[in-house]
């Protein structure tokens, strides 16, 4: 019997996901475990597997498409199965593009969409052209929707659908986090002579970035209320300390989740951050790399940037943004010294967290990283 397949609720706070790709084509069989799709949700993307066996009858999202949570996307059924009346039913009772069979009684449209797509069917046959737009009709629309990575004067970006959502994400959050700003600077020059005394050690090399965690996992076990969330008319503190790290792509800045950084090692934090930094740029995250976290740390010292504010990540507390290690002149006991300095600023939910609070995390902070050996 024919079967519908919905975009299944893919996480907690998952309302609607961009199909990117669609895995299969009509005829093909599945069984459960194969992959059918690939969904871009407001967190990462996700590829969705069959829950049953069957074969596929009919394709209902476009690549492209936004579509909310329980639509249907494909229909399974018996590979000689009448489908029709599940297809009435459905253009009744949803909004949902039936790429194929509409498309099937509708040739011109496929030609429509492949000339906005820039592929050339002027000579194909209605069915060539059919079968040309289950395949390479969708991985030209998945490749269209993405921007350029060279942008020009003049030029119009289209926004993904993960774009648009860190763009609503940090409205909401300077709408509705009412924030205050802490700065600091930070010697580390200690910190700088520690990492380069474990790297010439073995062969895995420390970050800065992984410094600046564990520093941040001891200071918030002294200082819990770092992990609160507020839930109507008490604060909530996290049972465990999870910190985002944000990683730049192409489609903009993803922070995954370092889970459990209360209980890592210095060198436990290096590889998980590795892990998660090759799989946000390759595109590979799960929702539950994303999801939780009590602060997250954002670094453009590389990009020469002194000093910046940051915005907290909605649901989280704080938000550390660091700046460049700069040579400093500072006064010495008997002569100047050179020291290497960088700028924090710490933006936290007054909601949650009160000014005297977050300077006293911040400055054990500071004090952890100048006076690094508890870090390993």
């Amino acid at each position: 019997m024919a079967k519908e397949v919905t975009l299944p609720k893919l996480g907690q706070s998952m309302q609607e996901g961009t199909l990117l790709r669609m895995r299969v084509q009509i005829g093909d069989a599945v069984a459960p475990g194969d992959v059918l799709y690939e969904i871009e949700t407001d967190k990462a993307t996700v590829e969705v597997e069959s829950a049953d066996s069957g074969f596929v009858r009919a394709i209902l999202v476009e690549a492209g498409h936004t579509v909310p949570v329980d639509m249907p996307m494909l229909i399974l059924g018996e590979a000689d199965e009448d489908i029709s009346v599940c297809l009435q039913r459905l253009r009744q009772n949803t909004a949902t593009v039936c790429c194929s069979d509409s498309l099937k009684q509708s040739p011109s449209r496929v030609q429509m969409i492949a000339r906005d797509l820039g592929v050339d069917l002027s000579t194909a046959t209605p069915s060539e052209a059919i079968r040309t737009l289950e395949a390479d009709l969708r991985q030209a629309a998945s490749k269209k929707a993405r921007p350029m990575s060279a942008y020009k004067l003049g030029q119009k970006l289209v926004l993904t659908h993960l774009q648009k959502v860190i763009a609503e994400k940090m409205v909401y959050s300077k709408q509705n986090i009412p924030c205050f700003y802490l700065n600091v600077r930070v010697d580390m020059t200690a910190a700088i002579a520690l990492r380069g005394e474990l790297n010439g050690s073995g062969e895995e090399t420390i970050s800065f970035n992984d410094i600046i965690l564990r520093a941040l996992a001891l200071s918030i076990e002294h200082y819990p209320i770092m992990t609160g969330t507020l839930a109507g008319d008490y604060i909530w503190l996290a049972d465990r300390i999870d910190i985002g790290l944000a990683v730049s792509t192409d489609d903009g800045l993803v922070a995954p989740i370092v889970k459990d950084c209360g209980s890592k090692t210095l060198w436990q934090i290096s590889r998980a951050c590795k892990e998660l930094t090759e799989r946000t740029q390759s595109g590979t995250l799960t929702l539950e790399d994303l999801e939780g976290g009590c602060m997250t740390v954002s670094n453009l010292g590389g990009f020469g940037v002194d000093s910046f504010i940051p915005i907290v990540v909605p649901g989280q507390t704080s938000i550390l943004g660091l700046g460049a290690i700069q040579d400093t002149v500072l006064p010495g006991d008997k002569e100047p010294q050179v020291r290497k300095m960088m700028n924090m600023t710490l933006s936290v939910d007054h909601k949650v967290v009160n000014g005297a609070e977050a300077a006293q995390f911040l400055d054990y902070v500071k004090k952890m990283l100048e006076h690094p050996s508890e870090l390993t």
